[in-house]
């Protein structure tokens, strides 16, 4: 649908609530009317000009800033504006009911204007996801990794690997097409097979890390785990900062798993306690030591737990590990290979977070994933396993070898979104909020 052919969308794009600023965002063909009509000149492009906002009976309704961005040098590829106002909710009806009176202009639905953008080629599909992710981040390495994605890292290696995969297609067509010809000389197939190799071994490294992209994105399971009494809430409290579980000397006292999101040092953990593993003859009880078992198995990371005045604990080597003694401001030694810690006095707290971290194999210097979600993974590996059969058949067929490459490219093309995307588009979307 062409722009001129398009309403012409409204909304808030701040947060919504009483603010001292808030920010309304209009994008469409009859943006420049839209201005006209309520602050009554059309500012200069990209400077803040400071406007009366009018309503259709001449009254002000506030006083604030108005920039223009004309297409298709904006955000959408439309023409834009954006009105920073007091953000007052009676500021913000009387100035949406206003515009949405106009003609030809309507509240946009929620991601509306990041798929404009999309379908303007502003951004790529990967890239969309990663300003979904941005928005959505809540710790430092959540906000690097969307950063990155937002910045269009996946968009430009998606490139650089279609352009080698069509390198090798062309290498593949001079071979079919002049296969007889004097003047095209060299092993044709061969250059193709050896770059459909470089990139495989690229996509194979880039699924590597996927698994770590995808913990960065929606957070690393850290489960406590440990005998009654082994000082589980107690930890999980004081790692949380706040009362999230009931701390009681009665074993038995947390049956089910309590789970809380938080940023440790960086790193998006959905720390986990868990029921006490005992023999038991409560029914409530067992099912919640089968919850904790079934929960540590699956676990990036197990915090292992024992009273530092209780007998020897651990669970199966099945998951990555820390033992820990708790409760060692009650004085007595920890056991080689145990952390010492007080969720009492905060001992040894410092000492645990550093040690997740290196657990989960994080580094402030290392570089987020390039694949970071399921979607991601599928379009890859389909490809990996279509080049695959390029490299292991390299005397085969001349058109099966084609074949296989330009289905590898439809893949790689599909992960940036350029075809076959339409099934996932409402469903991102559909997580943005109204604004963007």
């Amino acid at each position: 649908m062409t722009q001129s052919f398009q309403p012409t969308i409204v909304a808030l794009s701040s947060a919504p609530g009483r603010a001292g600023v808030a920010v309304l965002r209009i994008s469409g063909a009859r943006t420049r009317f839209a201005i006209e009509t309520i602050s009554g000149t059309l500012p200069p492009p990209r400077i803040a000009s400071l406007r009366k906002f009018r309503d259709r009976a001449g009254e002000t309704i506030d006083q604030g800033l108005l920039l223009y961005f004309p297409g298709p040098a904006s955000f959408t590829g439309e023409d834009v504006a954006e009105l920073h106002l007091h953000g007052s909710q009676a500021v913000l009806a009387a100035m949406l009911s206003t515009l949405t009176a106009l003609p030809g202009i309507r509240l946009a639905e929620a991601g509306e204007f990041t798929r404009r953008a999309l379908e303007a080629g502003k951004l790529d599909l990967a890239e969309v996801e990663g300003l979904a992710d941005l928005i959505d981040s809540e710790t430092e390495w959540q906000r690097r990794q969307a950063l990155r994605q937002m910045e269009g890292a996946l968009g430009r290696q998606a490139a650089s690997w279609r352009s080698l995969l069509i390198e090798a297609a062309t290498a593949l067509a001079a071979d079919l097409d002049f296969s007889d010809e004097g003047d095209v000389g060299g092993p044709l197939q061969e250059t193709a097979v050896e770059l459909a190799r470089q990139v495989l071994a690229s996509l194979r490294q880039a699924l590597g890390s996927f698994a770590a992209g995808e913990r960065v994105r929606d957070g690393f399971v850290v489960v406590l785990a440990g005998p009654p009494n082994a000082g589980k809430s107690s930890l999980l409290n004081a790692l949380a900062r706040r009362d999230v579980a009931i701390v009681s000397p009665v074993a038995g006292t947390t049956r089910d798993a309590i789970e809380v999101r938080l940023d440790l040092g960086g790193l998006p953990v959905i720390l986990v306690d868990t029921a006490g593993l005992r023999e038991s003859a409560d029914p409530v009880e067992i099912e919640g030591i089968r919850r904790a078992r079934a929960l540590a198995e699956r676990a990036d990371l197990l915090l292992s737990l024992r009273a530092i005045d209780s007998p020897p604990f651990q669970l199966p080597d099945a998951v990555r590990s820390i033992a820990i003694a708790t409760k060692c401001d009650l004085g007595g030694a920890a056991r080689d290979g145990e952390l010492p810690v007080s969720a009492m006095t905060g001992q040894g707290l410092p000492d645990l977070l550093a040690r997740i971290a290196e657990m989960l194999g994080t580094s402030q210097a290392a570089e987020p994933a390039l694949l970071t979600r399921e979607r991601h993974r599928q379009a890859v590996f389909a490809a990996v396993a279509t080049l695959e059969r390029v490299v292991e058949a390299r005397h085969g067929h001349n058109e099966l070898l084609a074949e296989d490459i330009r289905v590898a490219i439809r893949e790689l093309e599909r992960l940036v979104g350029r075809v076959g995307v339409e099934d996932v588009l409402d469903q991102i979307f559909a997580g943005f909020c109204i604004g963007k």
